[in-house]
């Protein structure tokens, strides 16, 4: 059971160029990357979106682009106390995990003078401090068809040693923790199907498996809850109904 993708309303991102490049086969990412304390930022400086930066950046920025990394899959693998979940009820956001044959495709926005500055105090806050990640220096490659070198990016990371990290479980078992996780930003149901309809419809061609995998597992669970939400409504207006 699939999602319509015509929905009424689309998130504000960017227009989508009409060339989509593909990033098949991967090679795995440049070795040597800076990561951490060790990153030498020099301006213009790029940073690299791929769960909620790509429709809610929250800091002033230049330009941007849509486009993707080498060497990494998305996957739904950190847990998230703040922002769409609980301590009671975490929820699931994603990180990266190193993989030489994926692509991983987001937004990279420019920041230049003092946005740089700004951009990363909001991010180390947002990611860093809040969301337990770590950072790195990638090969960003646009999307766009004129384009020429890969742009060096800065992306944050959640690693297996932060203190929120979940890891691996079933699209099924993921899909049921998002139904039931909100945080401060908002339900965690809205994070998914915004970063699905982000892949829909600036990167139609890109495959993610693992991301529509576990919309189409939330999707067919939401039925059978609708369903028992009900039936537990008639029960409560109508005691008599459980005697029988």
């Amino acid at each position: 059971m699939r999602r319509d993708p015509q929905r009424p309303e689309r998130p504000p991102e960017p227009p989508r160029p009409p060339f989509l490049p593909s990033c098949s086969p991967c090679s795995p990412a440049a070795p040597g990357e800076a990561e951490g304390a060790e990153l030498q930022l020099t301006p213009p400086v790029w940073i690299f979106g791929y769960g909620s930066l790509v429709w809610r950046p929250g800091f002033e920025f230049t330009s941007r682009k849509v486009g993707f990394i080498r060497g990494y899959s998305r996957r739904f693998w950190q847990g998230d106390t703040f922002h769409r979940g609980s301590e009671r009820m975490p929820g699931r956001v994603v990180t990266l995990l190193e993989d030489g044959g994926a692509c991983t495709w987001g937004v990279a926005y420019e920041v230049r003078g003092e946005q740089i500055a700004a951009s990363l105090q909001y991010l180390n806050m947002r990611e860093a401090v809040l969301g337990g990640y770590d950072t790195k220096l990638v090969k960003f490659h646009p999307q766009e068809k004129d384009a020429e070198e890969p742009i060096l990016a800065l992306v944050y990371i959640a690693t297996p040693q932060n203190p929120s990290y979940l890891g691996p479980a079933s699209e099924e078992d993921i899909a049921a923790q998002i139904i039931v996780s909100s945080g401060c930003a908002g339900h965690n149901i809205e994070y998914l199907l915004r970063l699905a309809d982000f892949m829909r419809y600036f990167c139609p061609q890109a495959e993610d498996k693992h991301l529509f995998s576990i919309e189409e597992a939330l999707i067919s669970i939401l039925p059978c809850l609708y369903c028992t939400e009900e039936s537990l409504e008639e029960t409560a207006s109508d005691p008599q109904k459980s005697k029988s």
